[in-house]
């Protein structure tokens, strides 16, 4: 048996959650997620807590027991608390703004960069160079990110670029002059 799927989900107080069938909703102060288990996973409530129960003996099944309670765990903290990543934008005249669902950045390219924001998701900018992805769904905020960041990876050489909060850019040394 997986040793993440035998562990039971706590839910916090305030999450609100219905089971029908293979679908599991779940509401909280931030919003309501669904997943979808597989047809050879059971989920039930007992204790303020759920716990998934594995029914088939396959290789994958088992596997899949530990993802599927990890993701329906997530979905529990993304309703209650939710998820942020952080992304800095390093270099000169790098700048981003939000303007309605759109996300629109310099970055030293001859035009804009504009990206379109998912819905369920929220983009803050401070001080121009600072971006804050919220939201609830966990995978959905890390791709946003990761899209994001996508647009200028940061490079070895001048360390430009937009990257996570707190990731270090191993820095590599540049030509040096011939005597």
């Amino acid at each position: 048996m997986s040793r993440i799927g035998k562990l039971p989900i706590k839910l916090p107080p305030g999450i609100k959650v219905s089971i029908e069938g293979n679908n599991v909703t779940l509401e909280g102060k931030k919003g309501k997620l669904v997943h979808r288990l597989p047809e050879f996973l059971k989920v039930h409530q007992q204790d303020g807590s759920l716990i998934v129960e594995n029914t088939a003996d396959s290789r994958q099944s088992k596997a899949m027991h530990g993802l599927h309670r990890a993701l329906l765990n997530n979905a529990v903290m993304g309703v209650h608390e939710g998820f942020q990543k952080k992304l800095e934008i390093h270099g000169i005249g790098f700048r981003a703004a939000v303007e309605g669902k759109k996300l629109v950045m310099n970055l030293g390219f001859s035009h804009p960069v504009v990206y379109e924001i998912p819905e369920g998701i929220s983009v803050k900018v401070q001080d121009n160079t600072k971006l804050t992805v919220e939201g609830i769904d966990k995978c959905l905020v890390g791709a946003v990110a990761a899209d994001i960041r996508g647009f200028y990876v940061p490079e070895p050489y001048k360390g430009k670029g937009i990257r996570y909060a707190g990731e270090v850019i191993r820095r590599k040394a540049g030509k040096t002059a011939q005597k």
